[in-house]
């Protein structure tokens, strides 16, 4: 199945540095050359996505954010091909009796879902369209879906799979490997065990798993060849990178469709540049693969 790609909308604010916001301690921390989330600079972004041809994007939910729902209902003027993958946390729920609407939307919505729990698998198996993670290695990535699409498998249901990245792509791998090390750089020891300690005990099994791979160790980021954990050492969720050059990025890209994935979802920092180096740079050789849905 060839692979779709999206983007990823910045609503707690964008800059050069992964430090900022909710990503670098329970304080909100504002980075220098800070991009607040207007509603102009996230609409550029939607409008170079689009242009770009990226298959939508995700907009995010958390205690930093910009609502996501309103966010994507503003933006929508602003594009003309675009989805937009609005992130929503089911902490609360409701129960309702009766509900109608005039008619039923045309067409459904797709479901998407990410939940790394033995909770969380027969809930995706029995009731969403894609089934999301983050970034691990590519052989962990896809034992975790293996054990997905058998749960799937004998509810009758066939599911497609997508995978959460960031992305620091360029003409050459030291160019790549270089913006890497300026994200980490100024990071200090004690921001890093700021974040790591509540991150390894998280009561997400996602989140455990994703600071399992760095276990704040600066000087063990690349888990595998071109994917890099320097972002999770202060940002919680997502925390690894595809970085190398064009075709580097590529080849895993090509790796991780390999073993099952369909969806990409990813981001970078500043996330207005990357769309570009990456939809420039990647999507054209992967064009060529013919892994690009059209």
């Amino acid at each position: 199945m060839p692979a779709k790609f999206f983007w990823f909308l910045p609503t707690n604010g964008d800059s050069r540095s992964i430090v900022g916001a909710s990503h670098a301690s329970s304080h909100h921390a504002i980075p220098e050359g800070y991009r607040a989330p207007s509603r102009r600079y996230l609409a550029e972004i939607g409008r170079a996505a689009d242009r770009l041809g990226y298959q939508g994007v995700l907009t995010p939910t958390g205690t930093w954010c910009e609502d996501a729902s309103l966010t994507a209902s503003a933006l929508l003027a602003e594009t003309e091909r675009l989805k937009f993958l609005v992130a929503f946390r089911p902490g609360q729920y409701y129960t309702i009796k009766d509900g109608r609407v005039s008619e039923p939307p045309n067409p459904l919505p797709e479901f998407y879902f990410g939940g790394s729990s033995a909770a969380a698998l027969p809930i995706a198996t029995e009731h969403v369209d894609v089934y999301l993670t983050w970034g691990e290695p590519p052989q962990a990535a896809a034992a975790k879906i293996k054990q997905v699409r058998e749960l799937a498998e004998r509810r009758g249901r066939n599911l497609r799979f997508g995978i959460r990245l960031h992305t620091i792509t360029r003409d050459t791998s030291a160019a790549a490997w270089a913006v890497a090390g300026e994200l980490v750089k100024e990071l200090t020891p004690e921001q890093i065990e700021q974040a790591t300690k509540p991150h390894a005990t998280s009561e997400s099994e996602g989140q455990r798993r994703m600071t399992a791979l760095h276990g704040g160790q600066i000087d063990k980021l690349e888990i595998y060849p071109n994917l890099w954990a320097g972002v999770g050492l202060v940002r919680g969720g997502a925390g690894t990178a595809l970085v190398g050059s064009h075709q580097e990025v590529a080849n895993l890209i090509w790796e991780y469709h390999s073993l099952g994935f369909d969806e990409f979802i990813l981001s970078g920092y500043p996330h207005l540049e990357e769309a570009y180096w990456f939809a420039e740079g990647v999507l054209p050789i992967l064009r060529a693969k013919g892994v690009l849905a059209t």
